[in-house]
């Protein structure tokens, strides 16, 4: 999943050769006074925050971007009216935060139910289109996946162009006609092609959502929203296919297309009426554009009004570049995202090579209905919402208890305690699945495994995403685009070769395989990172330090 995270409030110093609007409103309203130095003066001091996530070349430059234009006497520099601006996203009411993040929550939900809801209903899809071959049937499922990979480095910096909410939602009706189009496919061909370009436009929430929680949440109350917005799109998966299960056994596989766009449709509402744009570029460019149309050229002597992110490198060739290098130059530089990206593409296609082979276990195994084998799919979100309501609670109580020990100063460090157990329920849920897959063996314990899995799957997922973001301030955008473009070629890969590996093992060696590699690699992941992560990131060129 690539979270682009932008800052909305600057340490913005105003130079005296660029006045604001508001400072000379008070110049030509009175003469200066001792009250109006006041003003000017806290007008100039830094906003408590700091958090600046996101591009360079759209941060202001006292905090880090590029060199503002040149300064002129007839040019007003349009900002926040102060750290407490209601205008400014973060300082929205709590009630208006959690709404936008509920429907950006949504959007990422839906998107991936598509993803895996044909999956309980691929042998209905062989069936008609005369597909001999378990990899192709695998590649049904998983093509949308692979978009996954190549929609966010496109649909991440049209959000920084032209907002947020307007790119998501544009994004989401692209993803709501394919996936309309997936129903009525007539060939093998042509629902492979609707389903990529579906999971193209269904990209758009795993890039840009985290860019808007970045928009509305300080660092301090960012956790519960992660938590929440982490959660829906390994919950997508889970209940798409438990609902397609009864829906194939019941109807037609084209009914689980048309169903998922029906609650799609509705979201899509929802976000029209009430997702307002969060982007600070966009909402202070409307603000400076107001101030244009209300200036009369005939009295005022400002003939241009800008933002502090009005500079020459704003444009669209060089954010689409930027979007396009940086994430692969991270992965190649930065230890920090080769060890969690690995890591993190590794547990997601786990979670689409159980997607797909948890049907092929309790219809084969254990001799289930297809849409009672469906409902077993629920201990995988048993795993998943739980462990994630506990780490909801935890993950921002944990950041605050360790940055009161080290004198008030937060580390992205300290983001790591719930990957501890992640990386431990991973493997034992492994284990417990494949060798407990057996006709002698109560189907609930598996089951137990299953849910093993999704708690592993959900605590590393909430930390790591956290700790990047924390770790690459400047560059999260880039650092979670990487993550998320190996992560979504893993997640398409792993179900091709997971029917040849367990017809060639057997699910107990064939997870036991996988369970040695989470215990390699996962396992110490955590440890080395909270002994040697601030050497990391000191040595490094685009982590915080």
């Amino acid at each position: 999943m690539s979270l682009h995270e932008k800052n909305t409030t600057h340490d913005h110093e105003q130079s005296s050769e660029t006045p604001t609007l508001r400072e000379e409103s008070l110049q030509s309203e009175c003469p200066p006074t001792p009250e109006t130095h006041q003003l000017k003066k806290e007008r100039t001091q830094p906003e408590p925050e700091s958090d600046v996530v996101g591009h360079e070349e759209d941060l202001p430059p006292s905090e880090g971007g590029m060199d503002p234009p040149e300064e002129e006497s007839d040019v007003y520099i349009v900002d926040w009216d102060g750290p407490g601006d209601p205008l400014n996203p973060k300082n929205w009411s709590k009630k208006k935060k959690w709404g936008a993040t509920l429907i950006v929550s949504a959007f990422t939900f839906i998107s991936p139910v598509s993803s895996s809801m044909i999956a309980p209903a691929t042998g209905q899809v062989a069936e008609q289109f005369g597909i001999t071959s378990s990899a192709i049937e695998a590649l049904v499922v998983s093509i949308f996946v692979c978009a996954y990979a190549v929609g966010p480095l496109v649909l991440g910096p049209l959000s920084e162009i032209y907002g947020r909410s307007r790119v998501l939602q544009l994004a989401n009706l692209w993803y709501l006609a394919w996936n309309l189009g997936c129903g009525f496919a007539q060939n093998t061909g042509q629902l492979i092609a609707f389903r990529f370009l579906a999971g193209l436009g269904g990209s758009a929430p795993l890039s840009i959502g985290g860019g808007v929680l970045g928009d509305l949440w300080r660092p301090e109350e960012r956790g519960q929203a992660i938590a929440l917005y982490s959660l829906a799109p390994l919950l997508g998966p889970v209940i798409g296919p438990a609902a397609a299960s009864w829906v194939a056994q019941r109807s037609t596989w084209r009914w689980c297309f048309w169903a998922s766009s029906i609650v799609d449709a509705f979201i899509q509402v929802l976000g029209v009426l009430f997702l307002k744009e969060t982007f600070a570029p966009i909402l202070l460019e409307r603000k400076a554009k107001a101030m244009r149309e209300s200036m009369d050229p005939e009295k005022g002597r400002y003939r241009d009004v800008r933002t502090p992110y009005d500079t020459a490198d704003r444009k669209w060739q060089n954010i689409l570049k930027k979007s396009l290098i940086r994430p692969f130059a991270l992965f190649a530089r930065e230890p920090i995202v080769q060890v969690l990206g690995l890591y993190m593409a590794f547990v997601y296609g786990l979670l689409y090579l159980f997607l797909t082979s948890l049907p092929d276990i309790f219809t084969g195994v254990y001799g289930e209905e297809i849409g009672i084998a469906g409902l077993n799919y629920f201990a995988l979100g048993i795993g998943l919402t739980g462990a994630s309501q506990v780490n909801a609670r935890m993950l921002d109580r944990i950041y605050k208890y360790y940055s009161k020990k080290n004198g008030g100063v937060g580390k992205p460090e300290y983001r790591l305690p719930s990957m501890v157990p992640g990386t431990i329920f991973l493997p034992i849920g492994l284990f417990l699945t494949g060798w407990t897959s057996r006709p002698d063996v109560h189907w609930i314990v598996p089951d137990i495994g299953i849910a093993f899995v999704g708690a592993g799957t959900i605590l590393n997922f909430q930390s790591i995403q956290t700790y990047v973001i924390d770790t690459f301030t400047l560059h999260a955008a880039s650092a979670l685009a990487a993550v998320t473009f190996f992560r979504s070629l893993a997640g398409f890969g792993f179900p091709l070769f997971a029917p040849a590996m367990y017809s060639a093992l057997g699910y107990g060696k064939g997870d036991s395989i996988l369970g040695v590699v989470a215990i390699v690699v996962g396992c110490p992941a955590p440890w080395l990172l909270w002994v040697y992560g601030e050497r990391i990131r000191q040595a490094s060129h685009y982590a915080r330090k």
